[in-house]
């Protein structure tokens, strides 16, 4: 892109997007390109938590034909003052299924958590390039596919409110 034009756009993302004219734009100000390749990857691996709001929780338990509470008892933890959803000793959700063909499966992929939608737009994942290309490396749909621009990343920022992702 030239250089006056890529100046031009940053000025337009600047009005958008922050009320400071003197704040700086983030690292990713052009946006990033992501789409999800199925790998699984991220829905496994090393411990961890999805976190689930009680809403999300009725929306899972709707679309998996289970009550909320049945749902609770048999895929969902109490962790510090929230939930998240059950894993299995691999660290994968107990929600992922993996296929034969290396591809991986969300059984609730309509009505995933915010936190499973967001990714990778994550604070943790956002706070410099280097951030995002280490998580790159275990994610192969990063800087590929899909261009998400700024405002779509803020949004998903915006959506994990305080999830300390």
């Amino acid at each position: 892109m030239p250089l006056r034009v890529r100046q031009e756009t940053q000025e337009v993302l600047r009005k958008a997007v922050v009320s400071d004219p003197e704040t700086p734009l983030p690292w990713h100000a052009d946006g990033l390109r992501f789409t999800c390749t199925q790998c699984g990857n991220c829905c496994g691996g090393a411990p961890g938590h999805v976190l689930v709001t009680l809403a999300e929780i009725q929306r899972i338990a709707a679309h998996l034909g289970l009550s909320a509470d049945e749902l609770g008892r048999r895929h969902v933890r109490k962790v510090g003052c929230g939930h998240s959803l059950l894993e299995r000793p691999n660290g994968d959700c107990e929600l992922l299924e993996r296929l034969p063909d290396g591809q991986a499966r969300c059984r609730i992929h309509p009505v995933r958590p915010v936190q499973c939608r967001t990714w990778p737009f994550w604070a943790s994942n956002l706070q410099s390039p280097q951030t995002w290309e280490i998580t790159a490396r275990d994610c192969p749909g990063m800087d590929q596919g899909e261009h998400h621009p700024l405002p779509v990343i803020q949004a998903a920022l915006t959506q994990n409110g305080r999830r300390p992702l």
